[in-house]
């Protein structure tokens, strides 16, 4: 049994609570109302609901350039350095980005990894001793299946994905898809695919907001990496208004795969409060997933996330909801509880 004492943010409306987490078997035996003197903030650890690990290979390279020049499939800068990695250095830059990650309060990411079966069968090598869990969508083949824990479509106008949202619906796995971030022209035919994750949605009107929520098709937002391509803004309350929205990290040759980077930056760009932006970070994430954590409540796997509520950043923090959303950095983790 572990205890894990401090100000605890408590279940899905993270409420600040004065007292520990029980820990016992990697479960939340109980959280328990008391005086205590750690200054600790004992938060859901981050599920990164949007990567692209494989890009950890070229960091920066596509700065400057267009979506269809640094990501577009399949001769943008980005495919022609994963063509050109050998595998070694591949699966090293992953592990590197999959420490990092787990450094900065993450224990899983969705990842969406190119290359087929030899693509995911790198990124699970790379995961290997890296206490961060990679939900991998597989792309390319349908054999990918076979290793992946889903598909992951690059977008409607690319190609025609019937059979791959078939198979995936028939192993009862998920199909993910970009859409809406170039244009809206790939929503409609994404949404007809009947998809269990949309990701980006930055140019989605209120046709779509009405599909995705009849569908019930949750989306995963990545401000961002919208911002350094230059596609756009998500209309992240439209869409908090009609599903479940998570946020991601995006590319991380555009990015660093950090949850507080990218959480202050949703926080102070749109309109959305610093719960709603943590929920997208942890909850969200967790739910599209299927992973029993993202909530700190008893009976949920004990996935915590633990800030020094006294370092030089956090110190005299008034409110530590808003401390983890719009201040705390990777610097401030004391330590990651999975």
């Amino acid at each position: 049994m572990e205890t894990i004492a401090g100000t605890v943010l408590v279940g899905d409306s993270f409420e600040p609570v004065r007292g520990r987490v029980v820990v016992e078997n990697g479960r939340i035996d109980a959280i328990e109302e008391t005086e205590t003197a750690s200054t600790d903030i004992v938060l859901p650890a981050f599920v990164n609901a949007h990567t692209h690990i494989g890009d950890s290979v070229a960091k920066e390279a596509a700065t400057g350039l267009s979506l269809d020049e640094a990501v577009a499939p399949p001769d943008s800068l980005k495919h022609r350095r994963l063509a050109a990695a050998d595998r070694s250095e591949l699966v090293t830059a992953m592990r590197r980005t999959l420490r990092f990650m787990r450094q900065a309060g993450a224990v899983s990411c969705l990842d969406f990894r190119e290359s087929g079966v030899t693509g995911a069968r790198a990124l699970r090598d790379a995961a290997q001793g890296v206490a961060v869990e990679p939900f991998i969508f597989g792309s390319d083949e349908l054999s990918v299946l076979d290793v992946a824990d889903g598909y992951g479509a690059s977008g409607a106008n690319d190609d025609d994905f019937t059979e791959q949202r078939a198979a995936a619906a028939e192993r009862g796995v998920p199909f993910a898809i970009h859409a809406g971030e170039p244009d809206s022209t790939d929503i409609d035919p994404a949404l007809d695919l009947e998809p269990d994750l949309l990701v980006h949605m930055v140019h989605a009107r209120q046709s779509h907001l009405e599909r995705v929520a009849d569908q019930s098709v949750p989306v995963t937002v990545c401000p961002r990496a919208n911002t350094v391509l230059g596609v756009g803004r998500p209309p992240v309350r439209d869409l908090l208004e009609h599903t479940t929205v998570a946020l991601g990290t995006d590319n991380v040759m555009l990015n660093s795969p950090s949850m507080f980077r990218e959480m202050a930056y949703t926080e102070r760009e749109f309109d959305v409060t610093a719960r709603e932006v943590l929920r997208m970070a942890t909850t969200a994430g967790a739910e599209i997933a299927g992973f029993d954590c993202g909530v700190v409540a008893p009976g949920r796997r004990a996935a915590l996330t633990v800030l020094d509520g006294d370092s030089n950043n956090l110190a005299g923090s008034t409110d530590p909801v808003s401390a983890v959303v719009r201040r705390a950095t990777a610097l401030d983790v004391d330590r990651v509880v999975s």
